[in-house]
């Protein structure tokens, strides 16, 4: 340690990664509690985000200049440097990151070229030549690993409110049948990789598991945002994510016992660090179940709201931190309490307290993610990098769809899930940290793997849209014989239902009730098969092929009505509908009113906006309780949606679409 010291001055801060290890496993031996204390989980986060020395002890620092620390500070002693790192995470977050979501790109992208960018390893590197960018760019990397690993925390937490215990112990196959494999297979195959390299073997299989696990944060946010958790491919994938943070606890066991060389009870040693761990989860289990529910029944007044949320932050943390001191990773704390809540009549209200601080805290999580990223080593080595992530990613995927196809999971399902736990994740950045401390691997393979892995987290959202792109091409679905029954194709006046919803299904409702015909079409085939049986006329086909719109009857059809909520299908299937038939009734949902633009622009009937729509809805149920009398209220809730109707009309027109096909205002 003392020649690594020596030799690479900027690296000081690596040893407490090591020190934090034997002080998490010290508590058994009976060391002094205050000496664990002094290493937080923060600290030992700190490798994840340090590469190549981005973090300097302050004596190197010193070596700038005393008059820069001095024009650092403002009129009345404030040390600008101090708030600078924050106001450019808040910045990334409340400009740099809406202009990309603006571009229909995913804000995760957003704080990630922003880490890049105004880390110590893009714009941060130039300081030394041009002083004024040392404003711009971040300094304190400790701080915003600290606040990083937070995010995490939170999200990880709000999962564990969205599930249930039961729903988790259906789980338990994947879990350790499908993770477990996963995570040896995969690091097998790559250590064997890393021992052509040149390492020894011990040292090729800690950084092969650690490349082994996926990146945790950015697959749940993928599959949170997106909203398609519950999915097969959501649970697959939670499910092997699951089984990763649980081999946190051995694999960092396991570094400490090679890097020091001891050798007689190694497996005594871990069965006792897992003992240990799993006995921090039935702790914060009983604490959550018996203690928690009291606590929030105390501080959920409605005169004080602030202490609801103080409490919903404390057990969020403190759940975290008693598990990191265990061994374990501070998510899966947060995870457990989070489930063991989701039973309790408060989580609803937890989750409109955590979301967000998940939201902003993620972000930073994702920044530092980009901090990570040496554009330079990127530019020197381009087809180094690039070959490293394509094998890295590629191999998991290999893996990890032959192991789910094994578990019986859907092709489709396989396919997506080895895309989203192909890349690496930032557990990786810790145990190569480690290792490179403990002088098991040389400095100039640790700046490529951690690059590499860094990289190959900053793509997964690319990678995660083509893994879905492939599912839906290149996997044949097998349907049950349900969906595979064809649509009547006689000559009968029907209105078409495109999609069946919670909005179809009350569209469908309604027509029944006035004795309307119809006939509805759907892409799921589980919802048709299901609704098939129960004697609705619903069809399995794609509404934006002209083909599939002909034979549902689109030619005698007295109505064309689309209730599915996404944006560019719907004018798909309008101008599917236009081709075929150019005066057919269309009445089409919309997200917004600048959708609604869209669609009477190009030829709908009438387009019903979501959001003006549940503004009228609300108005007319406050006017009614307020006292105004029913009739009144109706009529004039209708008058205003004319009004919102002839705007939109009036808004296509002037935008140069041409004629709109609306209907005329009913006023």
């Amino acid at each position: 340690m003392q020649a690594v010291s020596k030799a690479q001055p900027d690296r000081i801060y690596d040893h407490r990664v090591i020190k934090h290890v034997q002080c998490a496993l010290s508590l058994r031996k009976g060391n002094d509690f205050p000496e664990v204390l002094r290493f937080s989980f923060t600290e030992f986060f700190l490798a994840s985000n340090h590469l190549n020395g981005t973090i300097r002890h302050p004596a190197a620092r010193a070596g700038s200049s005393k008059n820069s620390q001095d024009e650092k500070r403002m009129a009345g002693g404030l040390d600008v440097s101090a708030y600078k790192d924050g106001l450019i995470v808040l910045t990334t977050a409340a400009v740099i990151v809406p202009l990309v979501n603006r571009l229909k790109l995913s804000p995760i992208l957003g704080f990630l070229v922003a880490g890049v960018a105004l880390g110590p390893k893009g714009l941060g590197a130039f300081t030394s030549h041009y002083p004024m960018l040392d404003y711009v760019t971040v300094t304190g990397e400790k701080q915003i690993a600290a606040i990083a690993e937070l995010g995490i925390v939170f999200l990880l937490f709000l999962i564990g409110l969205e599930l249930s215990p039961q729903r988790l112990l259906t789980m338990r196959r994947l879990v350790f049948g499908l993770g477990g494999l996963q995570i040896v297979v995969s690091t097998a195959v790559l250590a064997a990789g890393l021992v052509g390299l040149g390492l020894k073997p011990g040292t090729a299989a800690l950084i092969g598991a650690s490349l082994s696990l996926s990146s945790t944060a950015i697959v749940v946010e993928l599959l949170a945002r997106s909203g398609r958790m519950a999915t097969t491919t959501g649970r697959t994938s939670f499910a092997v994510l699951i089984a990763q943070d649980l081999a946190v606890v051995p694999l960092l066991f396991l570094v400490g016992v090679v890097g020091s060389g001891q050798q007689g009870s190694v497996w005594l040693e871990l069965l006792e660090a897992l003992g240990e761990g799993a006995l921090a989860i039935v702790a914060i289990v009983l604490v959550s179940r018996f203690l928690l529910q009291p606590l929030f029944r105390l501080v959920a007044t409605p005169d004080n709201p602030e202490f609801f949320i103080a409490a919903t932050i404390l057990v969020a943390i403190g759940t975290g931190v008693v598990s990191a001191f265990a061994g374990l990773s501070m998510a899966l704390g947060a995870f457990v309490a989070g489930l063991v809540l989701a039973e309790t009549e408060y989580r609803r209200a937890i989750e409109v307290t955590i979301e967000p601080f998940k939201s902003l805290l993620l972000g930073v999580f994702f920044f530092s993610v980009g901090m990570s990223i040496d554009p330079g080593m990127i530019w020197h080595h381009p087809f180094l990098i690039i070959g490293g992530v394509v094998a890295l990613a590629g191999t998991k995927t290999i893996i990890t769809y032959g192991l789910a196809r094994l578990f019986k999971v859907s092709r489709g399902a396989a396919l997506e899930t080895s895309f989203l736990l192909g890349p690496g994740g930032e557990f990786a950045f810790i145990v190569i940290a480690m290792t490179l401390s403990l002088n098991l691997i040389e400095r100039n393979l640790a700046d490529v793997l951690l690059t590499t892995v860094a990289v190959s987290m900053a793509v997964l959202p690319f990678i995660a849209i083509a893994g879905r792109a492939f599912s839906r091409r290149f996997v044949s679905t097998v349907l049950p014989a349900e969906a595979l029954v064809a649509p009547p194709g006689d000559i009968a006046q029907r209105a078409i239902v495109v999609g069946h919803g919670r909005v179809g299904e009350v569209v469908c409702a309604m027509l029944e009730r006035h004795n309307v015909p119809y006939l509805v079409t759907d892409r799921d085939a589980p919802t048709v098969a299901r609704w098939r049986q129960r004697g609705r006329p619903i069809f399995y086909g794609d509404a934006s092929n002209p083909l599939f719109l002909k034979s549902c009857g689109l030619d005698q059809a007295s109505a064309l009505i689309v209730t599915i909520n996404v944006p560019g299908k719907v004018k798909d299937i309008v101008r599917a509908a236009k081709a075929l038939r150019d005066d057919v009734v269309i009445v089409a949902r919309a997200r917004d009113a600048a959708h609604a633009r869209e669609l009477y622009a190009i030829g709908v009937t009438d387009a019903v906006p979501e959001t003006i729509e549940a503004s009228l809805q609300l108005s007319e149920a406050a006017l009614v309780g307020i006292g105004v009398p029913t009739g009144y209220v109706i009529a004039s809730v209708h008058e205003k949606r004319d009004e919102f109707r002839h705007e939109l009309q009036e808004a296509a027109r002037q935008q140069g679409h041409g004629e709109s096909h609306a209907i005329r205002s009913k006023r």
